[in-house]
């Protein structure tokens, strides 16, 4: 299985009163994951959607294992295990740097819409050849 590797900071305004990361900020970073991901492949999202394509959310979860803390640096592992048809499921794992400890691990799935219709569509060839390595 490939996965693409993103390093996040822990910001000082993503900690709540206990100075854990706040549940949703994980969110947060598995869109950068995501986003990072699909850019080093060639698929910044701007590309997508200027071809008429975008991918709202449609489902989201997370499991939280240990706590992240202000500073720390975080390796947001994102991958893709299989070829979309309709919908793309997106999973990640957050471990923390030096330690390499599971932080955080969670999923995404994104539907393939029309940009000016907003209806389903199948993945662009493009975006299913660029990302091909990952299948």
């Amino acid at each position: 299985m490939i996965t693409h590797k993103t390093e996040i900071r822990v910001r000082y305004a993503d900690t709540d009163q206990m100075q854990f990361v706040y549940n949703g900020k994980y969110f947060e970073y598995f869109e950068v994951g995501r986003t990072e991901m699909l850019r080093d492949n060639g698929l910044p999202y701007s590309l997508i959607e200027n071809n008429g394509y975008q991918l709202p959310v449609l489902e989201t979860g997370a499991k939280y294992l240990s706590p992240a803390l202000y500073d720390d640096l975080l390796i947001i592992e994102t991958y893709v295990k299989e070829k979309p048809e309709f919908r793309i499921h997106i999973d990640y794992k957050i471990f923390r740097k030096g330690d390499m400890q599971l932080i955080a691990e969670g999923f995404t799935e994104h539907v393939f819409i029309n940009k000016a219709t907003k209806k389903p569509l199948r993945p662009p060839e493009f975006f299913n050849n660029a990302m091909q390595p990952f299948f």
